[in-house]
């Protein structure tokens, strides 16, 4: 855990200076009030590209790919992030873009002073973001992005396809990998407390820079398995050339410093007190909690508090009352009824209850009273642990790559025989260091018994809950092996879930038709896209899965 929080404010304290902004992809806006990003250490840029990359990966993570996955739902203000009600103004990629302008000014000045530290670690969040993007959208400006600084001729660039992106990210990672091989002596210009991930730490790097690799190759496991097979297995067959993220302390992680609204987690209850704000409408999900109850997982506690007001069935009849010991006693006719009426079953668990997933009546989960209509308070359900109310905590971080994932992604590659060793000792490894990041590796060995290796299942589900507060990552691994077997809810307003966000139809359609237009046209139509008009739909395949068979 990297708790660099001095780097953090004077990142934020550059951020008014000076911003590289691509908005809509057709200009390039400087702050003249500003440092000139010209005459700008590149050092000063690092910070700020790091710490954007984070917040966004949190901000999707914890937010709407997390209710996809069904670790969260929210109680309020729910239809978005619950049932996938979203429309082609719902999500942009503008932001994304404009994390990479400022990376393509860190990346051009490292290339021109010949940094190559600097290189490589530009390289490296390039292929984060960009995959981040092809990941959730499908085809996407890159080759002929991030050029509208020269003239209006760049201001409208083609959508290149998924492939296209994907093997480029990959190269990408190769050079990186190349550029941070040398000893530490043998880098200039590094300022350790401008890198909040790594504070300078060349061989860390370089590990991020192959397991993020590795996660791409397995990315097109479905897709192209012979060009997978070969990355993974090159990778993962030659740890001195290519060293990987194998231990939680190496994890590519970003703390929030907590001294300002700004440099808080956002979820916080102290800049944030209004009782329906962002902490209040979040809940455990159902599905994630039952699962992790039945292998009794050390890590629920950690990210969830125990419910407030158990709820206790008792004999009689027409009984709702709370007893001495701060229980709900309720008979059997009342919970019938509630059940009948609203097509919830309630959950009697004395510690934890996840709310019922895609649901219409979500907000009043478990008989709630409390706070029916936007049920933003709810003592009968499991909130989010303590520790998300607060500015900062040593477990609330912008968690960018683990080796949980990469142990995980390791014991899948050995389950499809690409690499040598046990997939099972993999797994295990993976869970360990999950454990471990999450600070209870103490019940590891308990845990493994309840939670044996069982095949890909196994793997898919102890990936899916390791991603937490990562949940776009369990998101893409569903999309290419259906794994977890999820189900929609209720009130979803498909009967399976979504496979990518809409083209943002001011953003990225209006501005850049032609071009929009023909990376629609690639993307093919499901019977699942409904109401759509077009293939412009979250229910389309993108190339990644066409052909595959998967997820549905």
């Amino acid at each position: 855990m990297h708790k660099l929080k001095n780097s953090f404010i004077i990142f934020l304290t550059l951020m008014l200076g000076f911003v590289v902004s691509c908005k809509d992809l057709d200009e390039l806006n400087i702050n003249p009030n500003g440092v000139d990003p010209a005459i700008a250490d590149l050092n000063f840029l690092l910070p700020t590209i790091q710490t954007n990359v984070g917040q966004t990966v949190y901000n999707i993570g914890f937010g709407t790919f997390s209710g996809i996955m069904q670790h969260t739902q929210q109680t309020g203000w729910f239809s978005g992030y619950n049932n996938y009600d979203w429309t082609t103004l719902s999500h942009s990629w503008n932001s994304y873009y404009s994390i990479l302008m400022n990376n393509d000014e860190y990346f051009t000045k490292s290339v021109e002073q010949n940094n190559e530290f600097h290189e490589g670690v530009a390289r490296i969040m390039r292929a984060y973001v960009f995959g981040l993007i092809t990941d959730i959208w499908g085809d996407a400006p890159y080759k002929d992005a991030l050029k509208a600084e020269q003239g209006s001729d760049h201001f409208m660039p083609a959508f290149d396809p998924q492939q296209d992106i994907y093997h480029g990210i990959l190269a990408d990672l190769d050079t990186a990998n190349t550029l941070l091989s040398k000893t530490a002596g043998e880098y200039r210009n590094i300022v350790a407390k401008q890198d909040v991930v790594y504070k300078g730490d060349v061989a860390k790097w370089q590990k991020f820079a192959n397991s993020l690799a590795l996660r791409y190759y397995m990315r097109l496991q479905a897709k192209e398995p012979a060009f997978a097979e070969e990355g993974i297995k090159r990778i993962a067959g030659d740890p001195a050339r290519y060293p990987l993220i194998r231990v939680a302390g190496d994890d590519a992680n970003i703390s929030y410093p907590g001294t300002s609204k700004a440099t808080s987690n956002p979820l916080n209850t102290v800049y944030d007190v209004d009782p329906a704000g962002a902490y209040m409408r979040v809940k455990m999900g159902k599905t994630m909690v039952d699962i992790m109850k039945d292998y009794d997982d050390p890590r629920l506690g950690v990210w969830a508090n125990k419910i407030a007001v158990p709820l206790k069935l008792v004999s009689g009849t027409n009984i709702d009352q709370v007893n001495s010991n701060g229980e709900r006693e309720v008979s059997q006719d009342v919970v019938t009824k509630f059940e009948n009426d609203f097509g919830m079953k309630v959950d009697f668990d004395p510690e934890y209850a996840g709310v019922t997933i895609s649901h219409p009546y979500v907000q009043i989960f478990n008989m709630n009273n409390a706070n029916a209509s936007q049920g933003t308070v709810n003592p009968y359900a499991s909130h989010l642990n303590d520790r998300y109310t607060k500015t900062a905590d040593p477990l609330v971080l912008m968690r960018l790559i683990s080796a949980a994932e990469v142990n995980l992604i390791l014991a899948e590659a050995a389950y499809r025989g690409w690499i040598a060793g046990e997939p099972a000792d993999y797994y295990a490894e993976g869970v360990r260091e999950s454990f471990r990041a999450w600070g209870v590796d103490a019940q590891f060995s308990d845990y493994i018994e309840n939670a044996p290796y069982d095949g890909l299942e196994s793997i898919i589900e102890q990936k899916w809950i390791a991603h937490w507060t990562t949940a776009q990552e369990a998101w893409f691994d569903w999309r290419r092996t259906g794994l977890p077997a999820l189900e929609t809810g209720p009130a979803a307003v498909r009967t399976v879930l979504p496979v990518r966000w809409y083209y943002h139809t001011t953003d990225e359609i209006n501005k850049n038709r032609a071009n929009a237009e023909a990376a629609i046209e690639r993307l093919e139509a499901t019977p699942y896209q409904g109401t759509d008009q077009s293939k412009n739909s979250a229910w389309s395949k993108m190339w990644l899965l066409q052909g595959t068979g998967k997820p549905w």
